[in-house]
């Protein structure tokens, strides 16, 4: 099983790596394959809408996004992980998603497969610095419908609020539990 992770917030080293890294550990443990990539890290361009890839379902922008492209079609599992910014995703988990669009064209407008990989899935991991009832909700919709365009659909998350100094998640109830769980579910453990 290939798990691609890609971590989506600017800030290195925090909450959301740390998500992310004993996630990786995981997957690994469970013997998952995992590639893992930080958005802030790559030259990702944002989305010109110029509407290109509606013809041949492929980008024309000339970045790294057309090396997540690959990655995104040999994978089995994608994991968004990203920490909330006004009640959405990171402006790089963003751009991401947003570039996925050549993806959903492929699939939606040219009724092309993505992947020849069957039972593929998608997931969502993210902190919070408030406690806000529906502080996820932006971000799930966001992945849900992004995940869709990678044809990984979403299913399910782990959600942390109330999570915003440097590191602070290794107190959270349910860390690193949480993410065992979700780690076997994703390779099917019992």
């Amino acid at each position: 099983m290939e798990a691609l992770i890609l971590t989506g917030s600017p800030r290195q080293n925090g909450n959301t790596e740390i998500l992310a890294k004993t996630l990786s550990e995981e997957l690994q443990r469970h013997e998952a394959t995992v590639k893992q990539f930080r958005l802030p890290d790559l030259d990702i361009h944002p989305c010109i809408g110029c509407g290109n890839c509606e013809k041949e379902g492929i980008c024309i922008i000339n970045d790294d996004m057309q090396m997540l492209y690959t990655h995104i079609v040999e994978a089995d599992i994608i994991l968004l992980a990203s920490p909330i910014y006004f009640y959405g995703l990171t402006a790089q988990t963003k751009a991401f998603v947003d570039r996925c669009q050549a993806l959903w064209s492929r699939k939606y407008i040219l009724k092309k497969r993505i992947s020849q990989k069957a039972n593929r899935k998608g997931y969502l991991v993210s902190v919070a610095a408030t406690k806000g009832e529906r502080v996820f909700e932006g971000a799930i919709l966001c992945a849900r419908y992004g995940l869709d365009a990678m044809d990984a659909p979403y299913d399910g998350g782990l959600f942390y609020p109330g999570v915003d100094g440097k590191g602070e998640i290794r107190k959270h109830p349910g860390f690193p539990d949480k993410l065992e769980q979700l780690a076997r579910q994703i390779v099917k453990v019992p």
